[in-house]
């Protein structure tokens, strides 16, 4: 079961295990020591998983709002 992302202005919105939940921005700002738009949707992944599968590339919060 993967876990989904869904990357919002205000934090995101994560199910996990079949469980959803949410993680505000200034959550995320503060456990991963940057701004909202430079996290990356791995370093998400890390708060949410103990060994999350990071395959592919990092994708900047900042590139996911824009669209790019």
């Amino acid at each position: 079961m993967s876990t989904i992302l869904s990357i919002e202005d205000d934090g995101v919105d994560v199910v996990y295990q079949g469980t959803e939940f949410r993680l505000d921005r200034e959550l995320i700002e503060e456990a991963i020591e940057k701004d909202y738009p430079d996290v990356t949707d791995h370093e998400i992944l890390q708060i949410v998983e103990s060994d999350p599968d990071l395959s592919g590339e990092p994708r900047r919060v900042g590139d996911v709002l824009a669209g790019a």
